[in-house]
């Protein structure tokens, strides 16, 4: 987002190009760049920040354009009624495709929207009541205080007004809770999900809101024209719209609008310049077009957007107040009672064995350490704690409510909501995301409020006192972790030990009666173990479960309480860890250099 007082000039300027004696031809091509963007900001959202391509946006257009355009003809209905009817069919349509298309992964996702994309366009062209290809004329006007907006001078406010109300509403959500489980869809849904994020959801709710705003560009298209037709719903015109979110930056809400007049001027002045240089016949300016994107694309990867950006003084979007209420903690149990329970546990991937018929106790207040080779099946463990595997057969339970209650069927999102927090043993970190936005990642279920109303309290800026709570609470996790000094730095700039203790901090977030920590002292510097142990131990004697798999022998030997060893996916020992040191089996298997 760009300061306030470049916001300030830049709306100073656009109001003042209507009134100023500017040529008609620029304020009809402002008004495109206007409607271009309001479409191109959806698509910031799905594809820049949740990393979900689509290249249907267009056909919702249509959709909003020809809602307006056929109630308004046929029925007398008022636009603004036209708008609604638009938004809801929208919203419906986008629900029901969302459902069937965000399941999709990789390739299968981009040509999934093609798919749709092409049907509604060829829907639009073959209803009769929409006029087929011919379309739908004589739209009437939009009506705005009695009276009506028959010219573009006149649109051109209320599109840009809409323009910078999508700016302001999307960064209001961007920087919010639910905001920050949109931007870790892009980092994979392993990680978002073992922090309590319902990816499925919020892979639909990106999408519908991008189809939303491609809808009310419609229906202010419909009005423009006061005439449609398919032509300008089509797949070509979804493809424009993805060129002119990735051009701008992708991941830069003002990198769409910075997109769509780029695209939108050089196609015009392409169209303009070419045929006299080399005739009327061809499309030279489509050939010339596309050469130019591929060497923007090639020197600009990340957009323009960022190279505008350093001309602005910028400041973290979400920073931590120094006091806030504290959110609810849960209480931790009992001293020595079993928090969780592995009971004959095995997980097969084909004629492969990752982890075979496991068994063994995590107690209250301990500290347990599941060691062996690489390869031996202990991360594969953990994933079956967590939820991110099924097991394929056995039960896995842990205490919660008083009582223990099997898991290994839930989803990793319910797990992390019963008290069982996890790191990763390869970083899932947002590296371009702060260290605090990172860590409040992990106190996404500890909000007040649900899905839907998350996402409208964020857009509307409503949630403040929430937000407080939470970033003062990750803040004071990494005060607690000892990166209390790194708040505002992105966490892509920390050395690797730093993101490690990073996710300690987000694990923390979450509230955890068990905390899971895969190889957390990897990448560390001696001093750095030294306080990682520190901080583990007062963890226990606040009577947190530790569950860690570490490859550091010293480490683990004079931190844990009990050990479990693991070989090919069995385990060979259990008890602590002078017990451990000096059995047999583990000194052949794996210690063989300890004594």
């Amino acid at each position: 987002m760009m300061n306030r007082i470049a916001f300030l000039a830049f709306v100073i300027v656009m109001a003042l190009l209507p009134v100023l004696p500017t040529p008609e031809f620029w304020i009809t091509l402002a008004n495109y760049i206007g409607l271009y963007a309001i479409v191109a900001l959806g698509l910031v959202l799905l594809t820049g920040v949740a990393g979900l391509t689509s290249f249907g946006q267009a056909a919702f257009v249509g959709l909003g354009a020809y809602a307006t355009a056929w109630l308004g003809t046929q029925f007398g209905v008022s636009p603004w009624l036209g708008l609604l009817a638009g938004l809801a069919i929208t919203a419906i349509a986008a629900l029901t495709i969302g459902a069937i298309t965000m399941r999709l992964s990789g390739h299968y996702l981009p040509l999934g929207t093609i798919a749709w994309g092409l049907s509604l366009f060829f829907l639009f062209g073959n209803l009769d009541f929409l006029g087929k290809y011919d379309g739908i004329n004589g739209i009437p006007p939009i009506t705005l205080f009695g009276h009506d907006m028959n010219s573009g001078r006149e649109m051109f406010y209320l599109i840009w007004f809409v323009v910078i109300v999508a700016v302001i509403a999307l960064a209001n959500l961007l920087n919010s809770r639910p905001g920050r489980a949109i931007r870790a869809l892009r980092g994979g849904g392993v990680m978002a999900e073992a922090m309590g994020v319902n990816t499925a959801w919020m892979k639909v709710a990106s999408f519908v809101i991008a189809a939303l705003l491609a809808s009310i560009s419609g229906w202010l298209y419909a009005h423009l024209q006061r005439a449609v037709n398919p032509t300008p719903f089509g797949l070509n015109q979804g493809i424009e719209y993805l060129f002119m979110a990735v051009i701008g930056g992708a991941g830069h809400l003002w990198g769409a609008v910075l997109g769509a007049t780029v695209l939108t001027i050089l196609k015009d002045q392409l169209q303009t310049v070419l045929p006299r240089l080399l005739g009327a016949n061809g499309n030279f300016e489509t050939i010339v077009f596309g050469l130019l994107m591929v060497l923007l694309l090639q020197r600009a990867r990340e957009g323009l957007w960022p190279y505008v950006r350093r001309l602005f003084p910028q400041r973290p979007q979400a920073v931590a107040p120094e006091a806030a209420p504290a959110l609810k903690k849960r209480a931790q149990p009992e001293p020595g009672g079993v928090v969780l329970q592995v009971d004959r546990a095995r997980k097969q991937f084909g004629g492969l064995v990752a982890v075979n018929d496991m068994q063994f106790e995590v107690r209250s207040g301990e500290i347990m350490g599941l060691i062996g080779p690489n390869g031996a099946g202990k991360s594969t463990m953990f994933n079956l704690v967590t939820g991110v595997l099924p097991v394929t057969s056995g039960e896995i339970r842990f205490a919660s409510d008083g009582a223990l209650r099997r898991i290994d069927r839930m989803p990793s999102r319910s797990i992390v909501r019963l008290g069982i927090a996890r790191t990763f043993q390869h970083v899932r970190l947002m590296p371009g995301m702060t260290v605090l936005e990172n860590v409040a990642i992990g106190a996404h279920l500890r909000g007040s409020h649900g899905d839907v109303a998350g996402l409208a309290t964020g857009i509307l800026r409503l949630n403040r006192a929430e937000e407080d709570a939470l970033l003062f609470e990750a803040k004071t996790q990494l005060e607690r972790v000892g990166l209390g000094h790194m708040l505002y730095e992105e966490a892509g700039s920390l050395a690797l030990g730093q993101q490690r203790i990073l996710e300690i901090a987000r694990a923390l977030c979450c509230d955890p009666t068990l905390l899971l920590l895969d190889e957390p002292a990897a990448g560390l510097r001696y001093k750095e173990k030294v306080a990682l142990a520190e901080l583990l131990r007062k963890l226990r004697a606040e009577g947190m479960s530790i569950l860690l798999v570490e490859h550091d022998m010293d480490f683990v030997m004079n931190l844990t309480d009990r050990l479990v060893v693991m070989e090919f996916g069995t385990k060979i020992a259990e008890g602590l860890p002078e017990e451990v040191r000096q059995s047999p089996a583990v000194l052949e298997a794996y210690l063989g250099g300890i004594d």
